[in-house]
């Protein structure tokens, strides 16, 4: 017996990504705050000097990558971050194949339109 798939299957899975998304989210950066907070509780910060570095997209993800490799809690925080971010836009994609599948035109060009100004958004939200 074969089932075919759903749009209702589809609907469950943009719900789970939607809800595990979240919890990953939360708990990777639960666990840089607290590898934050255990290594650098004594340390004082000084904002009379505080700098923001100008970087670009791919120098921001490079960074944070290594900081998770080295162990560092404020990247790994960053990384939950981009986990937060990533889990909506990738509802998006999941509701640009259902659409898609459903072949209803107009809410594939809407979601293609929202996805660019998303894509343009993080793109040139950065310097070059």
């Amino acid at each position: 017996m074969s089932t075919k798939f759903t749009d209702k299957d589809l609907q469950i899975i943009i719900g789970n990504v939607l809800r595990y998304g979240v919890w990953l989210a939360l708990t990777v950066a639960l666990i840089g705050g607290f590898i934050l907070l255990l290594s650098s509780s004594e340390q004082t910060i000084d904002f009379q000097n505080f700098t923001i570095k100008d970087n670009n997209l791919f120098e921001v993800f490079n960074a944070i990558i290594a900081g998770v490799k080295q162990g560092n809690g404020e990247a790994i925080i960053f990384l939950g971050i981009i986990f937060l971010f990533l889990t909506p836009a990738l509802r998006l994609v999941l509701s640009l194949i259902s659409f898609f599948l459903e072949k209803d035109r107009l809410y594939v060009f809407i979601t293609l339109i929202v996805i660019g100004i998303i894509v343009l958004s993080v793109s040139f939200g950065f310097s070059h």
